[in-house]
């Protein structure tokens, strides 16, 4: 499955709302990417209609299962690089900077092979 970048970034950011908050709602999003409400209402439309989200009356967004399975992979994918950039010396900030780039256009099986290398020499 291709998704843009943006769009990935719009699910791993709800995934990460809901795992911080236990819900997530448009002006959460907004915040947090610093886009104005117009702009996510209509991207939660664009997802609602695609099947990655669920909204409900009170206008709490869910992920659907097709939705999470975007999210992890690259919440994942955040994760693993930064922490192996940070495992090289690399500060913080930068790491999860640098990682967020790399998440969307790293192919999987270098990835994979990043995580194998990292998890393999930092148990």
């Amino acid at each position: 499955m291709i998704i843009k970048e943006s769009a990935e970034n719009y699910l791993e950011t709800i995934y990460m709302l809901n795992k911080k908050n236990g819900y997530v709602r448009s002006i959460d999003i907004a915040n947090e990417l610093g886009f104005s409400k117009p702009s996510i209402s209509v991207a939660m439309k664009g997802f609602r209609e695609d099947g990655y989200i669920y909204v409900d009356t009170d206008g709490k967004i869910t992920l659907t299962q097709k939705g999470t399975e975007v999210a992890e992979r690259v919440y994942e994918r955040h994760q693993v690089i930064a922490k192996a950039l940070m495992a090289l010396g690399v500060d913080e900030q930068t790491a999860f900077e640098d990682s967020c780039k790399l998440e969307h256009d790293l192919s999987d099986k270098s990835f994979e092979k990043i995580k194998e290398h990292f998890e393999k020499y930092n148990k």
